[in-house]
Formats: C-alpha cells, structure tokens, sequence
C-alpha cells in the first residue's frame, strides 16, 4: 500500500522540562572505580568510567537472584523451608533452621537487608544447588546481552569468577525494574513478612537503600559491600518522566556520586510532549457511503531526548491513500511518527472520526477496481 508521508521540524511543538545544555565539562567527578549512568528511555549511556572493568559486585548481585525468585513466584509463590544447606555467613535476614516463608518473601529479604540466607535459600528452592543456579543466572546474563559477567555465588560472597562490570550491572536493573513485582519491592523502605512458620512471626525489615530518603526521585535500588569489591550500590530514579538507573562499584562516597550522577543526567535530558491533538486530515474510502473521511490525532505523544537534539525531532504523517469501507469511529488509519537520527522515538496513532458503512449498493468489481484507480491518480 503506497504511503503519503509528510515531514518538518517540530521543535515549536515540544513543551521542555529543562532548557539546560548538558555540556562535557559538566561531568561529575565520581569516587567510585567504575561507574555507568544509564538513560532508559534511549538506551543511551550518559556517564561512563572504567565501565568495561570487570570486578566483584558484592551484594548488588542479589538484584539478578530477587529477579529470577520474583519470576518464579509469578507462576508459583512456593512455601520454602529453611534447611542446614542454606546457611550463609555475612548479612542475614534472621532465618533459622524450619522456618517457612514465601519465594516472593526471600526476595524481599534480599532487596531488603541483602539477607544471605535469602539468597541462599531462593537459590537452592528453585535450581537444588547453588551450582544449577549459577547457570541460570548466567544464562539470564547472556539473554540481557550482559557479556562482561559471571556469576558464582546467588548473594555476592566473593570469588573469583564472580565478577560483572558496571554497565552490565545497569542493564540488569534496567531489566529488573521493567518487573512490577520488583519495582514495587525496592521502593519500599521497610517491607514487612509474614512467615507461614512461626504463624506469629511477623517482621519488618528496613531497606539498606539510604537514597530512598536521601533523594527524592530515588526509586529504588540495592547495595553492596565486601572488603574485595568495596562499597557498590545500582539504584534507579525518575523525574518528569525521565528515567535513569546509575551504578558504582568500589566507592568510598556512594550515596553522594549517585545523586552527582543522577543530578547530571536529568540536566541532560528533557522530557518532550509532541502533542498533536487536534491535527485533522481527510482520507479517500473505497466501497463506502461516504467518498471521504475526517481522521485526526486523539492525543499526543511524550519522549524523552538530549537537550540538545530537541530541535532536531521530525514529524511523518503516515495514512493510507485510500482505505476500505467499513470502518468505525475510533478505529485506527493511519500514525504519526516522530524522528530522530533516522529513528522513530514516539508515535501517536491516526483515528477515524466518523463511521463509514459499505455503500448501499454493492459495486461490480470493474467499478471498485476503477474507484481505486481514481483515488490512486488523485493523489
């Protein structure tokens, strides 16, 4: 079907939350050893620093365990027991030996304290041994293009095959935080689980994400420390419709470098509303009681880009030469596309304004076949 496209400048259209200009020399100095600002509405990198390097991730692992437990219990919220195998030293969440509670409870347990003994006992629950998910964790790397890492351990105790990088550690909770499930957890400052065994025992465990109450647009996120990999931390924050995952590892100023990297990255960006409520056109009905119908845009589009390319975005109309009758109010033509770089960023859909029936007379085939030729030499 040949297509009529049109395309100019929109920059008149856009509303901006930000008008300032992210320059090179505004990167912030961060204390970590790596660090990666990722921009999840562009998949761009906006801050990167030995973020290739391969090093432990402490307890930010447990971001890749909560998930693979949180997708298990969507299927099945099993009731696990807490057995001598699941034993951990280091950060716990005060499991003992019979206790019972949900997957979805050890997740919490993970993303809260970074209990060990949840990630241990998630780990054993779902694969049988620490080994089966180790391989499962590494296969959901490889799925997430996580090219950079491996994983030994399910809670991040330090060896030396477990390793990430801190782009690769970006990309997970960029996966991670597309699970409402997750999101929802990590949000939370204190969580509260309700054991299956002890009946009573009811406990409420505060996050150790400082940044929940330190930044506001913070939502999220998980920490980690050993004396091999040094103090590491992923979080994720939005603001105006902007959102941005930052990871550190070996930091001796964690909290402060991630409100530095969330602080620049929001500079760079702007959340534009490409609004085009309101556009109207007309196009050509073939086998209709009406030669024509009215179909307009019912609402506009938002996308975040660079302050800089917000001048750059270009609008293609999208319709049909002709389209066949029947067709309904409301019912999709036609789109209009927004375009940057050759890439479509936004879309915002054409709709019929009015109903069209099949005319009352049905038409040959010779007539409908010249119909169509008249539309097509219209145009």
């Amino acid at each position: 079907m040949k297509i009529r496209i049109t395309a100019f400048i929109i920059s008149c259209c856009l509303v901006l939350s930000s008008s300032i200009i992210c320059r090179a020399e505004d990167k912030p100095s961060v204390a970590a050893q790596s660090a990666a600002l990722l921009c999840v509405d562009t998949g761009e990198f906006l801050y990167l620093k030995s973020s290739k390097e391969k090093l432990p991730m402490a307890s930010t692992t447990k971001i890749m365990t909560s998930i693979i437990a949180l997708e298990e219990a969507a299927r099945s919220d099993k009731i696990v027991t807490f057995t001598r195998d699941m034993i951990a030293e280091g950060s716990s969440m005060g499991l003992k030996l019979g206790y019972k509670l949900r997957l979805s409870d050890l997740a919490a347990g993970m993303m809260t304290v970074s209990g060990n003994d949840a990630a241990n006992a998630a780990a054993i629950a779902i694969s049988g041994s620490f080994e089966k998910f180790a391989n499962r964790m590494n296969a959901k790397a490889r799925e997430l293009g996580m090219e950079n890492t491996s994983f030994v351990t399910p809670s991040g105790l330090d060896d030396e095959n477990h390793y990430s990088t801190a782009e690769d550690m970006a990309r997970l909770m960029e996966y991670a935080m597309r699970n409402t499930a997750f999101a929802e957890l990590v949000r939370e400052k204190s969580v509260r689980v309700d054991y299956v065994y002890p009946e009573e025992l009811s406990i409420a465990y505060s996050s150790h994400n400082k940044l929940l109450s330190m930044y506001e647009y913070c939502t999220g996120g998980k920490t980690g420390y050993t004396k091999r990999a040094g103090r590491c931390l992923v979080t994720a924050a939005e603001r105006d419709g902007k959102h941005l995952i930052a990871v550190t590892i070996n930091s001796g100023d964690d909290w402060n470098d991630h409100i530095k990297l969330f602080d620049y990255g929001f500079s760079c960006l702007t959340s534009a509303e490409l609004d085009d409520a309101g556009y109207s056109e007309s196009v050509a009905v073939v086998g209709g009681e009406k030669d024509e119908i009215a179909v307009s845009s019912v609402s506009g589009s938002k996308c975040v880009v660079r302050v800089e390319d917000e001048g750059r975005i270009s609008r293609a109309v999208r319709l049909p030469q002709f389209v066949y009758a029947p067709i309904k109010r409301g019912e999709k033509v036609g789109e209009i596309e927004y375009i940057l770089d050759e890439k479509v960023i936004a879309t915002s859909e054409l709709r019929a304004e009015e109903d069209c029936a099949l005319a009352v007379k049905d038409k040959g085939f010779f007539e409908l076949i010249g119909d169509i030729l008249k539309r097509i030499f219209w145009f």
